[in-house]
């Protein structure tokens, strides 16, 4: 039986049922399956000896999830080959290659969790009512123990920028 929790999270004051556990700092990453593009699929494991950022949105094509994947694309030139950044959202391949390409976005790995899903259930993100992964915020280390974690009370904010980064550089 896989976990609800409702009242968590609000997408313009209205609540939401997220699917999955609520993860926190300490736990070991759970290993996900998702798209890098129509044919080829990617998992945790793919970024084994990076520390992962990821940056979880539910789609590109709106105001705050492209300001956030902007946000960290910048960030992304500064922290160094140790370091991969991988945006998630429920956006098909091929659209989050178009949004890339037309938002000049080329340091951050887009990653499609629409197939299964497999990400927003593992890590505690899928939105129930809208099959879409809730915006929040993940920093992996090289050995795949979480060590950073923003689940956003409100679908409709952004994340803590500064506090992800700084996760990040403290694990440098």
């Amino acid at each position: 039986m896989t976990q609800e929790r409702t009242g968590v999270a609000t997408f313009k004051g209205n609540p939401l049922t997220l699917v999955g556990p609520q993860l926190q700092a300490g736990d070991q990453a759970p290993d996900f399956t998702v798209s890098k593009n129509l044919l080829e699929q990617a998992t945790l494991k793919d970024y084994a000896g990076k520390i992962k950022l990821i940056s979880v949105v539910p789609s590109l094509d709106t105001g705050v999830c492209d300001a956030q994947t902007r946000r960290f694309n910048e960030e992304a030139g500064a922290l160094g080959d140790e370091v991969i950044v991988l945006t998630i959202s429920a956006d098909l391949p091929f659209a989050q290659a178009r949004w890339c390409g037309a938002a000049g976005v080329d340091r951050v790995v887009t990653l499609s969790d629409h197939k299964d899903m497999s990400f927003g259930q593992a890590y505690g993100v899928l939105i129930k009512e809208f099959r879409l992964d809730m915006r929040s915020i993940f920093v992996v280390d090289k050995n795949d123990k979480i060590t950073y974690v923003e689940y956003l009370p409100e679908m409709t904010e952004h994340p803590n920028y500064e506090k992800a980064v700084a996760a990040v550089k403290e694990l440098l």
